[in-house]
């Protein structure tokens, strides 16, 4: 393993910004500076005070910050500017610092299209949600060719927004099932209601793909009777593995090893 040097003056320092931070981030991030002798630290952080925060990150040079719910389209009118698909879907989970210009990024939308590139674009999903994440899920399926969608969410304006922003379908309860099935709700999320599965039992039977953009628990209700039933599944740790690999590729234009990744993961994964 490569010495990381002590932290100091010019240790770099990236963080995190979530209503609810986790654990994940920071391990992750971190262990992967210790292994790739990089002079960065990371560390989350909660705020009630966001503009106050991402001046901050301005103010202090913040190589760069992770963004997470509720933050990720609030965040957007505080910025510099916005690139790629950040721009074209109006959702941020991640701001580089460039000379304390603030850019936004979308790096879930890049993890989602890793993800479903080796399905048939042709397999007609339902996808129940319609928050920050869903939209960079949605644009991920329509910029990848998929185009027999179905969005259910029960917040009427945003579920129908979002299907139409997409050209998808859309109802506010699950009805039909299709071939693919993804959940970006925090339905079977650890600590809110983790016994609970954001479709029924008969449409997960129906499916051949199951996928949760929940990352804790790592295999949610939703996914182990999928798994049960014998369905391919597609976890929230996979997502959040991609999107950080990304950021941290953002922030210290350094891509790690695979290896280096996968243990990375393995370590943040390990401390729960």
């Amino acid at each position: 393993m490569t010495t990381k040097p002590p932290i100091g003056r010019d240790t770099r320092l990236c963080m995190s910004l979530s209503a609810r931070p986790g654990n994940f981030g920071s391990r992750f991030h971190n262990r992967l500076y210790e292994l790739t002798g990089l002079d960065y630290v990371y560390k989350s952080f909660s705020t009630t005070d966001l503009a106050g925060a991402v001046g901050g990150i301005r103010a202090l040079n913040i190589r760069g910050c992770a963004i997470s719910m509720p933050f990720k389209e609030a965040v957007i009118p505080m910025l510099d500017g916005l690139a790629g698909s950040a721009a074209a879907i109006d959702s941020v989970n991640t701001i580089v610092n460039d000379d304390r210009r603030l850019t936004g990024y979308n790096t879930d939308y890049a993890a989602v299209v890793a993800l479903i590139a080796r399905i048939d674009p042709a397999t007609p999903f339902v996808l129940r949600g319609s928050g920050g994440m869903a939209k960079a899920v949605a644009a991920a399926l329509r910029d990848s060719g998929f185009t027999d969608g179905t969005i259910v969410a029960r917040n009427v304006a945003a579920g129908q927004g979002l299907a139409a922003l997409y050209g998808f379908d859309w109802t506010a309860e699950p009805e039909a099932g299709a071939p693919l099935l993804i959940n970006v709700t925090p339905i079977g999320m650890t600590g809110g209601n983790a016994d609970q599965s954001p479709f029924p039992e008969a449409m997960i039977a129906e499916a051949e793909i199951a996928f949760d953009v929940v990352q804790y628990p790592p295999e949610t209700r939703f996914l182990k009777t999928a798994k049960a039933l014998g369905k391919r599944i597609i976890t929230g740790t996979e997502v959040a593995t991609i999107q950080a690999l990304e950021q941290f590729v953002l922030y210290t234009g350094v891509r790690p090893t695979p290896e280096q990744v996968r243990e990375a993961a393995a370590y943040a994964y390990s401390l729960g």
